[in-house]
This record gives structure tokens, C-alpha cells and sequence, in this order.
């Protein structure tokens, strides 16, 4: 049977976004209400994968080495209940990639290795490209950061404002 998963944007989403890139754990900040919105949606029974872009690699400004203490931290600050994290080290003043953001290839990966259903799935971004790959494969959207310029189904204030729309009415009573 399909599974059904949240995806989720990393870098405005999960933690404090910064034009100077996240990379070290001394400024990896959980935004505030994650935690508590990361465990409703593993009670309800979804999947958790992150999507994110990593240019800084591309770029050189950081290394895989580095993102990934980054994502050691973020998987202990929330209990270890993200279950699968894909990156695209790629940027296209460097090099192309299906990977990155708004292409789909991550997306498509997670569907056919987790049996996942679109349909029964949702994509909290803060940014148009995290929206656009979703709505191609039929996954719900939520942007967050209460902006709607990538024509999201929702539009949220962050994560956890975002579960009213992903959990309805039990969102309440978890």
C-alpha cells in the first residue's frame, strides 16, 4: 500500500534561512514550532523527507562534510524522525542538474524508493521553485513564510501553521 509523506524545504522551512548559507552548526537554528509540527506529522503517520538545494557546494563556499553535520544536528535537535534526506549539491552558474530545484528528479527518487502517493502527500516550501516540482507530480503544497508566489495550494505562516492544512482537524488533538 502507498505510503503518504510530507516533503520538506530545509533552509526557511525547517531551520533560520540566511543569504550567507547555512553550513555550520553554531548558526543551524530550528525555526520556532518545528519540532512540535515534526512529531504531529509522524503521529499521523507520514513519511518525513527533506528536499533541498545545497548550492554552497557547487559554489565551494561549503562541503558535503559540512552540510552533513548540519543535517546530524538537525536530525538530533528533531528525534530522528526524518526518515530520508536528499540533496542537490548543484547550481547552475556551475553545473545543471535534474536534481536541483524545480526539477522533480528528488522528488520522483523518494516516490518510487518509498512507495509514496502523491496524492496522499504534501511539499512545505518557502520559495516558488520548492512548489512548482510538487504540483507537477500532483503533491499538495504549502508555502509558508505567508507568501504565495509560487501559487501554492496553501499558504502558511511556517511549519507549524502549515499542519492545520496537512492534519485538519486532528492537527488539534495531537
Amino acid at each position: 500500500m502507498s505510503k503518504k509523506c510530507v516533503f520538506l524545504d530545509r533552509d526557511g522551512v525547517i531551520n533560520e534561512d540566511s543569504p550567507n548559507y547555512v553550513y555550520k552548526p553554531e548558526t543551524f537554528q530550528l525555526i520556532h514550532g518545528v519540532p512540535e509540527a515534526i512529531e504531529a506529522i509522524k503521529a499521523a503517520g507520514y513519511l518525513i523527507i527533506v528536499v533541498t538545494n545545497q548550492s554552497g557546494i557547487a559554489k565551494g563556499i561549503y562541503t558535503r562534510n559540512d552540510m552533513q553535520v548540519c543535517h546530524a544536528l538537525m536530525q538530533q535537535q528533531l528525534g530522528h524522525r526524518i526518515d530520508y534526506i536528499y540533496y542537490a549539491p548543484f547550481h547552475e552558474s556551475v553545473s545543471n542538474s535534474l536534481s536541483r530545484k524545480p526539477g522533480s528528479l528528488m522528488f520522483e527518487r523518494a516516490i518510487a524508493r518509498f512507495d509514496i502517493d502523491p496524492g496522499k502527500s504534501w511539499m512545505v516550501g518557502d520559495k516558488a521553485r520548492d512548489i512548482k516540482p510538487a504540483q507537477k507530480l500532483g503533491i499538495n503544497t504549502v508555502q509558508v513564510d505567508g507568501l504565495s508566489d509560487g501559487g501554492a495550494d496553501h499558504v502558511a505562516k511556517d511549519l507549524y501553521t502549515a499542519c492545520e492544512h496537512i492534519l485538519g482537524p486532528v492537527w488539534g488533538r495531537l
